[in-house]
């Protein structure tokens, strides 16, 4: 899952949100040099890409992908499923998407000294240009896109991944939405075991 999906699932608790949101750059056993609420996050964060990549709706969004994305099928999935959360953010919650985006960065920027220094570089610009709303138009994920094959050097054309989602929109948001009631309730329940652990 991208990053409004990743945030969401972390119910709320600020450093538990933190450390999910910041959890792709913490490799190994590195998390546990963090504060407890921290290292839940990032745990929590494994738990739920573990739980993606294996789960059967995934994949089958990731074959109606051409098969030149390669390796990069997963990141556009995950880039499409956070449209489709932002898009039916009503669905989800009872807080409108601008104002819990808000919120998140306020927390981002309240917490910004334990990020690690390629999130805070990326928070600056997730801020200035409000990504996490921008994610409920299909211009803020083609943009999305468009930064993804910038960074990853052209290597598969992820900027025309957008064409694939306009043509497959449906099928697209069936998957996500079967899909992301079992992520919750899947995400729900890692929590309670990941608390416990720390107790």
């Amino acid at each position: 899952m991208n990053y409004l999906a990743h945030i969401y699932l972390s119910r709320d608790h600020e450093l538990i949100t933190i450390g999910n949101f910041m959890a792709d750059h913490i490799k190994g056993n590195k998390y546990k040099t963090y504060p407890t609420d921290l290292q839940k996050g990032i745990l929590l964060h494994r738990q739920i890409d573990s739980y993606t990549d294996a789960h059967e709706i995934v994949r089958k969004s990731k074959r109606r992908l051409d098969d030149s994305y390669g390796l990069y099928r997963g990141v556009i999935i995950d880039i499409f499923y956070d449209h489709f959360l932002a898009k039916n953010w009503k669905d989800y919650s009872e807080l409108p998407l601008d104002t819990y985006t808000q919120n998140f960065y306020t927390n981002l920027t309240r917490n910004f000294e334990v990020l690690p220094d390629k999130i805070q570089y990326m928070s600056k610009y997730l801020i200035r240009d409000n990504w996490l709303l921008s994610y409920a138009k299909l211009e803020g994920i083609q943009k999305v896109l468009e930064g993804m094959n910038r960074r990853t050097l052209d290597r598969v054309h992820m900027d025309l991944a957008i064409k694939d989602l306009e043509d497959h929109y449906i099928d697209f948001e069936n998957d996500f939405r079967e899909f992301f009631d079992e992520l919750v309730l899947f995400t729900d329940n890692k929590l309670v075991e990941i608390d416990k652990k720390y107790e």
